[in-house]
């Protein structure tokens, strides 16, 4: 296969709006691409930022739209603009090879490119709108349009792609996609990342922890998704154990005040500091400054958090909606409970295979998930689709 022209379309990136962990995955997974010499053109949201730029490679078009309204209204309105723009990009630079979608929010404009210029298109699933929040939306339309974007999604695309095997059996359950249209691509990371040497007690000290005090850490949407309060929950029996542990938690979501009112009701609230949204330099001071990372997740389709951890060198305790940790081997594996959480919390902080835990997440990242590894896995989906 020679090299490709590929459209990238995604409605975050690291340079522009980032959301969560479709911006890393879509900008590194670019990036990678373009030192391979494909050419990558990234059609997402503008954030403020100019309309074109090329960024170590990758060739952003950035686009604005009307913001007001609901998330399908807005997500109607980005793809309109995605499409304009898509037709000054092919005039400029000719035909597209391949197009990759990202989630639910650019499913509109492919299809419709798909429709009319023929260019097929993969798309990879990050998540669905059920394991974000399971039934608690009930008949709201809101929730039942996405849904059906993220089958039609999966119906049109020549290709689909799962972050992991959870994810894809939860697709295949909610959207009947046959098995052999399906790969299974993880998440990425560049080794070196997060990992940074930090002064971990002046990093404690300034939201003001004692800087010998273990910390464990929650960095993550503040959502019913992720599991902050059962984090929260968890903390007066890890204080039980051990009365010196913090928790720091980073991250805004609809759960925020309610983990903050809940801190304060258990006794709590002295051994937590919510720091709300916090910059990448600030996470990546934390999660070198802390002891653990925890991932109290509900459900949990690939987990990002996981890999950062890692390549920090941090063990990593979280649920078994996690599938990415060997258990007692990169991290401990819980059940979705307060008792349990606490349980692994206080199994590492008492230091068994601590480090040891942390060095094998870290072989981990270096061997299995490195973004030329997965570039590769890609490349071989994108020879399906063209």
């Amino acid at each position: 296969m020679g090299k490709l022209r590929i459209g990238m379309f995604a409605w975050e990136s690291l340079y522009s709006i980032k959301v969560g962990g479709i911006a890393p995955h879509v900008s590194e997974l670019s990036e990678t691409l373009a030192a391979k010499g494909h050419k990558v053109h990234i059609f997402t949201r503008s954030g403020g930022l100019g309309d074109y730029e090329v960024i170590n490679g990758v060739h952003y078009h950035r686009v604005t739209h009307d913001q007001s309204g609901s998330i399908v209204y807005q997500m109607d309105r980005m793809c309109d603009a995605m499409y304009s723009r898509f037709l000054e990009i092919r005039d400029i630079y000719g035909e597209f090879d391949v197009l990759h979608g990202h989630d639910w929010h650019p499913v509109n404009v492919l299809c419709r490119i798909k429709n009319e210029f023929g260019v097929p298109f993969a798309i990879t699933y990050h998540s669905t709108e059920w394991g974000r929040n399971g039934n608690r939306h009930g008949g709201w339309w809101e929730a039942q349009e996405i849904s059906h974007r993220e089958w039609l999604g999966g119906y049109e695309a020549k290709e689909v792609i799962s972050t992991s095997a959870v994810l894809k059996d939860e697709i295949q359950h909610l959207y009947q996609i046959p098995d052999t249209k399906i790969t299974l691509i993880p998440n990425g990371i560049h080794a070196g990342k997060i990992r940074k040497d930090v002064d971990a007690g002046k990093v404690k000290e300034s939201v003001e922890i004692h800087p010998l005090a273990p910390v464990v850490l929650f960095i993550g949407r503040m959502s019913y998704q992720k599991g902050p309060d059962l984090l929260v929950e968890a903390i007066p029996k890890v204080l039980d154990h051990n009365r010196d542990v913090k928790f720091v938690l980073i991250g805004e979501g609809e759960m925020r005040q309610s983990c903050e009112e809940m801190a304060g009701a258990l006794g709590v609230p002295d051994a937590c500091r919510f720091l709300g949204y916090a910059s990448d330099d600030i996470a990546r001071d934390w999660y070198n400054a802390c002891d653990i990372v925890c991932l109290p997740s509900r459900n949990e389709p690939f987990g990002i958090v996981v890999l950062e951890a890692w390549d920090a060198g941090k063990p990593v305790v979280a649920t078994d909606a996690v599938r990415l940790v060997d258990n007692f081997k990169t991290g401990v594996t819980v059940y979705q409970d307060s008792d349990s959480i606490a349980w692994g919390i206080n199994y590492v902080l008492d230091g068994v295979a601590e480090n040891s835990m942390g060095e094998e997440g870290r072989r981990m990242v270096e061997t299995c998930y490195d973004w030329k590894t997965i570039v590769d896995a890609t490349l071989d989906v994108y020879g399906k689709v063209v």
